[in-house]
């Protein structure tokens, strides 16, 4: 389970500004940021190594997605990994909504996720989701502001979400319109561990492991093993075209930290005209 915060299009000095924590099995092999060829197409991010799919990718190009799972009692059994989803729309040349159209054949193949994915150049963002189950795929164009993305519905009024919102909203308040410090981002907002009253849980799954997983920073001990937030990521895309992926992750007990920068190629836009809606 996965909480990802991002402002788009409503800053002035970055058209993209994400944050993300992945939670997962401590023990699941996982490969730290870098770069790797996807089919010909360069691409950063962390990569699962059971299934080989990612959580969070960019691409040269401008292009980004990220993912969360759907919080869910009953999985598809011999389902498709949806961390393939990112994959799919970095390697493609689809608009973000192309793309998300595209995907309305098969989306009922994966077990409940949110999608995001995005088009920097073009200034396109689209949300899509395959939950609830027997619904229609939920297909939406993200509009220019805050959002949060959970494990339910994007924007939903769940606890967490509801405090980062709020968290994020203050910090970049005392921002304003200037750089932001994203590693103070990361540790004042995504490793908080305050965890929601029980009477707010959805009430999916089991009360304790649903108590467990409502922290933003995510640390439980289950019969599979530690899980928790293995993962901190903050992307942020300048309106000069500039990148820059900055990740904190959990390897054998130690927490790392690596930055890696590069700059958007066949860069043919103008950034930086946005609405500044987010405050």
């Amino acid at each position: 389970m996965c909480i990802a915060a991002f402002i788009w299009q409503a800053h002035p000095l970055y058209p993209l500004l994400l944050l993300q924590n992945r939670d997962e099995y401590y023990n699941r092999p996982t490969k730290a940021l870098a770069w790797w060829d996807v089919d010909g197409c360069e691409i950063l991010g962390g990569r699962d190594e059971v299934a080989g799919g990612t959580w969070l990718a960019c691409s040269r190009q401008g292009r980004v997605a990220f993912l969360t799972n759907v919080l869910e009692l009953h999985h598809l059994s011999g389902a498709k990994t949806r961390g393939d989803l990112p994959l799919l729309f970095l390697k493609s040349t689809k608009s973000p909504m192309e793309f998300a159209d595209q995907l309305l054949t098969n989306a009922h193949q994966y077990n409940g996720f949110n999608l995001i994915v995005a088009d920097i150049a073009t200034k396109s963002m689209v949300y899509i989701s395959n939950r609830p189950k027997g619904e229609a795929i939920h297909i939406q164009q993200v509009s220019p502001g805050l959002h949060v993305l959970s494990n339910a519905k994007l924007d939903s009024p769940v606890p967490k979400a509801l405090r980062l919102r709020k968290s994020i909203r203050q910090m970049m308040n005392k921002y304003g319109k200037n750089e932001v410090n994203v590693k103070e981002m990361i540790e004042k907002l995504m490793k908080d561990k305050v965890k929601a009253d029980k009477s707010k849980l959805p009430g999916i799954c089991a009360l304790d492991m649903e108590f467990n997983l409502s922290s933003i920073f995510v640390e439980m001990d289950t019969p599979q093993g530690l899980c928790g937030t293995r993962s901190t990521a903050a992307l942020t895309i300048r309106a000069s075209g500039e990148v820059s992926f900055c990740d904190k992750y959990l390897e054998k007990g130690v927490w790392f930290e690596k930055t890696i920068n590069y700059h958007i190629q066949n860069e043919t836009r103008d950034f930086s005209e946005v609405k500044l809606s987010m405050l």
